[in-house]
């Protein structure tokens, strides 16, 4: 059978089919010696199941024999979507699904839509329980008028306006089996059978509820938690939600009165880790707004655990009240705590109150083991101290302890900064020694040299030689002072220097040192006498500008 997309496109092809061939005046009712297109519709509807092929198949049949597709092909085309619409055509309107609940009444609406053309002659309602069962549980007739045939329903449903444009129905004090298929289905001419199914969904809200199972630690999986959602309508779905390591098996089962209940185990290898973990019960059904969580605790049962706490390596001579306790976990909890020295009876010094032991005095009688032993219903577990005692507190040993800890730290901060000291004068000597000075020293200060007169202040000179005759002045350059060291070495200035450096003065006189060639002053001659004056070789007159600095040691 065709399904809803393919009519639509088959409807959409023949319309264009149908305007392509507008311009035909008049189409035959009749064309000898094929059936009329009607009558082709009207058998359509006796073989209205078979495949979609064959109907292709019987349409060319018709086709080839009614007309000439070389010049109608137009309206074989048009007879052939004729032929499958008249099989696939959906003309019976009704509910696709309804929900009710127990003892509620429910109607099933149906009603044929686009009579034109068709004549009704029945209509049948036919309730499918099961797939593959079918009961016939209302029919009307307009000549005969309404039926209820045996069934499950009878008494209980009726048609309620009787008639073949609206024979809905409905169903009072509806049960849980009532739950199926309701066919409404349409006998017509010529079109044969048409009908519309509705699907009654039975509602029954579940009662749910989840335990625990308490199981012993082993090495087997067991069932540790159960959830149950009974009697409900449709099947619940039940999931779980926990820490501990497991796995799930859900089963359900059908009542009589067509509820489902579904039972969900949880299995674990039991262990005393997984006791007292949460886990919840998740359970989710049509009827709740959402779904249901019902928590609760893993309980597995297991033998007590033992640990004594307290006991700090410390027990000297003399010290009071030393204790010691012990602390037992179990499922069951342990009810029965018991203190017990391996040396025999209990010293006199020692207390045991509960799950406490205590030393009042500590002395060489306690200088034993003590073992503490808790018991529940699943057996006894035990864990065991020694006590050594000494003659003097460890107190003095903590203490010197500390100190050597303090002294290391100082000393390794000393280090520290020494290092760090190090380090930083020896880049400072490496980029002072490397590089060039960072600063020029200023020029070292001599006392009676001939430096002296760069910084003396000269008076400004008089013009008292006409301007005809030529003076000599120094200037402030520094010039060094050769004939110093010369002094210190026992040599005169006055000693010639192996170059022509005298000249004659006006008088015929020698000067110690020449004269520029233009100077003819005799006022600037210098005798001989005061040549060997060292004070005088000084006087920037007499050695006009020349001058010798004393050496410098850097």
């Amino acid at each position: 059978m065709l399904n809803l997309l393919q009519v639509l496109q088959i409807y959409s092809s023949a319309k264009t089919v149908a305007s392509l061939i507008s311009d035909i005046p008049e189409l035959p009712v009749r064309i000898s010696p094929c059936a009329t297109a009607p009558d082709l519709v009207g058998r359509s509807s006796n073989y209205r199941y078979f495949p979609e092929a064959t109907w292709k198949t019987m349409a060319r049949d018709y086709a080839g024999k009614c007309l000439d597709f070389r010049k109608n092909c137009g309206l074989s085309v048009v007879l052939i979507l004729t032929i499958i619409g008249g099989v696939t055509g959906q003309h019976v309107k009704v509910e696709a699904e309804l929900e009710s609940y127990p003892g509620q009444m429910v109607n099933l609406r149906c009603q044929f839509m686009g009579s034109e053309g068709i004549r009704l002659t029945q209509v049948s309602w036919i309730w499918e329980p099961k797939e593959g069962q079918r009961e016939n549980i209302a029919v009307f007739h307009p000549q005969f008028g309404e039926s209820y045939p045996a069934s499950a329903l009878k008494g209980r449903v009726r048609f309620l306006h009787g008639s073949l444009d609206n024979p809905s129905i409905s169903i009072t004090d509806v049960r849980m089996t009532d739950e199926g298929k309701y066919v409404c289905e349409y006998a017509t001419y010529p079109s044969g059978n048409e009908q519309g199914t509705t699907s009654l969904v039975m509602l029954a809200k579940p009662m749910n509820s989840a335990s625990p199972v308490t199981v012993t630690e082993g090495k087997s999986s067991v069932v540790v938690a159960r959830c149950e959602s009974v009697n409900g309508r449709p099947e619940a779905q039940i999931t779980w939600d926990t820490e501990a390591t497991g796995e799930e098996t859900s089963t359900s089962r059908v009542s009589l009165e067509n509820t489902v209940t579904v039972q969900s185990e949880y299995r674990l290898v039991p262990t005393a880790e997984d006791d007292g973990k949460d886990i919840t019960c998740v359970v989710s059904h049509r009827t709740q707004g959402a779904p249901q969580s019902l928590p609760m605790k893993l309980s597995i049962e297991y033998l007590p655990k033992v640990k004594i706490v307290g006991y700090d390596s410390d027990w000297y001579m003399g010290r009071k009240d030393a204790s010691l306790v012990c602390v037992a976990t179990g499922n069951p909890q342990p009810t029965n705590i018991t203190w017990k020295a391996v040396s025999g009876p209990m010293p006199d010094s020692v207390q045991v109150r509960e799950n406490t032991l205590t030393v009042l005095h500590v002395d060489e009688a306690v200088n034993t083991t003590f073992v503490c032993e808790a018991q529940n219903r699943l057996g006894v577990s035990q864990d065991n101290v020694t006590a050594v005692i000494t003659e003097k507190p460890m107190v003095d040993v903590a203490i010197g302890t500390i100190i050597g800890a303090v002294i290391g730290v100082l000393l390794l901060l000393v280090i520290i900064v020494v290092a760090v000291f190090m380090i930083r004068k020896q880049r400072r000597d490496a980029e002072n020694g490397d590089g060039p000075p960072k600063y020029k020293p200023p020029p070292p200060v001599k006392v009676g040299g001939s430096t002296e007169m760069l910084n003396k202040s000269q008076d400004p000179l008089t013009e008292s030689q006409p301007l005809g005759h030529i003076y000599y002045e120094t200037t402030g350059e520094p010039v060094t002072d050769l004939d110093v060291n010369d002094e210190e070495n026992g040599y005169t200035v006055g000693a010639t220097s192996g170059w022509d450096d005298s000249a004659q003065g006006p008088d015929g006189e020698t000067q110690s040192e020449a004269l520029p060639p233009y100077s003819a002053s005799p006022e600037h001659k210098v005798s001989r006498d005061k040549a060997q004056d060292p004070g005088a070789l000084l006087s920037p007159s007499n050695r006009e500008g020349s001058f010798v600095s004393p050496a410098m040691y850097v």
